[in-house]
């Protein structure tokens, strides 16, 4: 029998993306704009072909990219949205409308400039760092959005801001997310250092849209804005949550923008902090439409906010007993997850699955999560830079009460243990999976093929 033309599609993705796993990776940088720089000029610059929304800062900014994106298209314009890292597959980043790239439009885009990609790895071997899985990715994420066509893109810069390889575009907005401490081997090791690698995506003369920062990133955003002669919007100052009550499913909101004052926006994702992240989402709407000197319909608002979604941000995927999975992988994510459980669950206890990154602040996230996690069962994921499931059960003996930790080999078993213990008649345990977004990928699809 014939194969199916999707068969034969998934056959030839599955080929395209061992290529592109050999590739140098993303979590290994040589900071430089010049390899994808040659690459986009080669292709004769996608990135310009479209207007573009940038985003930067250490969390919160794939919500965020999605609530601009589903914002974007109740108002009737055709969107790209570019984001990392990926759940489930690598398709998710690269969406059109709303919705994952497919295998043939992702295999079509890649050969297409494969030829380009090959050209500009030979000229970079005399300095032996050849373009990144990273690169690659937002190269085709261009190229995609160029040929689909759209009216904008919404872009999440990977890592940092200034070198990152989003940075290619001039972006019509310009939005910082909260900076903590990540990835200090590459960004800095102070925040203000950390913010100033980041700043680096500020446009000059146009709007930035600035979620709440610590002062020590706050006061270098304000000098490099005026630098840039940018415009800063500032939460708080500028903007803000004026109202928020919890609602089933989610939250109820007034934000108080630039333009106006938006009631009885109803967002269906739990948390303070996704409370925050709409409210920049909205001013960074209102700033990329006009200024935001009017208020923009509050009905097409209310319908953009309705409709989104973020997978892996503290995602309800199963119930009797209720697992979540969340994709905190440092200590800022790790407080944001502690406060929204605490404030917007009433379980008696919860067990948290905990797999991490070695690289991370392991100490500060664990730390976090004892305020609101009764019991934790360790294990590890399937990143080469996982913590070792030992190292981590020793740190967590420190932290958590005494016969409160246990491991297991994998995820798996460690959700089925954690479910177990979970199932108990008359009293309501939660089941937390976290650390990690490679940890809540695994869990997001070990859950689903159960369910």
């Amino acid at each position: 029998m014939a194969k199916s033309s999707d068969a034969k599609e998934d056959e030839k993705l599955i080929q395209i993306l061992k290529v592109l796993d050999a590739k140098w990776p993303e979590s290994k940088i040589e900071p430089s704009l010049d390899r994808i720089k040659a690459l986009v000029d080669i292709l004769g610059s996608p990135q310009d072909t479209f207007r573009s929304i940038h985003i930067a800062g250490t969390n919160g900014k794939t919500s965020t990219s999605r609530m601009i994106d589903s914002l974007l298209q109740a108002f009737e314009l055709r969107t790209g949205r570019f984001t990392s890292p990926h759940l489930e597959s690598p398709l998710e980043r690269i969406s059109l409308n709303g919705t994952p790239i497919t295998p043939t439009f992702f295999n079509y885009t890649y050969n297409d400039i494969a030829p380009y990609i090959d050209l500009i790895d030979q000229r970079s071997e005399s300095n032996g760092v050849p373009l990144s899985y990273f690169e690659v990715m937002t190269a085709i994420a261009f190229a995609a959005f160029a040929d689909a066509p759209i009216d904008v893109a919404v872009l999440e810069a990977g890592m940092g801001g200034e070198w990152d390889a989003t940075n290619v575009v001039s972006s019509d907005v310009a939005v910082m997310m909260p900076i903590g401490l990540d990835h200090q081997e590459y960004l800095g090791e102070t925040i203000a250092e950390i913010a100033e690698t980041k700043a680096g995506i500020f446009e000059s003369g146009k709007p930035v849209v600035m979620a709440h920062q610590e002062m020590e990133a706050a006061q270098v955003l304000m000098r490099k804005a005026a630098e840039m002669e940018a415009i800063p919007l500032r939460e708080g100052l500028d903007f803000g949550i004026e109202k928020r009550s919890l609602a089933v499913g989610g939250q109820l909101l007034t934000i108080q923008g630039i333009g106006g004052t938006y009631e009885d926006i109803f967002l269906p994702l739990h948390g303070r902090h996704q409370g925050s992240n709409a409210a920049v989402a909205l001013i960074t709407l209102e700033a990329f439409l006009g200024g935001g000197s009017n208020a923009l319909d509050s009905d097409v608002i209310r319908e953009g906010f309705a409709n989104v979604s973020s997978p892996g941000r503290l995602e309800v995927m199963r119930r009797n007993p209720t697992v979540m999975i969340d994709a905190a992988h440092n200590a800022h994510g790790a407080i944001a997850l502690s406060q929204a459980l605490a404030e917007e669950f009433t379980f008696d206890r919860v067990i948290a699955v905990v797999a991490i990154l070695g690289d991370k602040d392991v100490v500060k996230f664990l730390n976090e999560l004892s305020k609101v996690a009764d019991e934790i069962i360790v294990t590890r994921n399937s990143s080469p830079r996982a913590m070792p499931i030992e190292d981590l059960k020793r740190i967590a003996v420190d932290i958590f009460e005494e016969g409160a930790v246990s491991a297991a080999p994998s995820i798996a078993a460690a959700i089925q243990e954690a479910v177990e213990k979970a199932s108990q008649p008359n009293v309501s345990i939660g089941v937390l999976v976290t650390g990690s977004v490679v940890t809540a990928g695994a869990a997001r699809a070990l859950l689903k093929r159960d369910r």
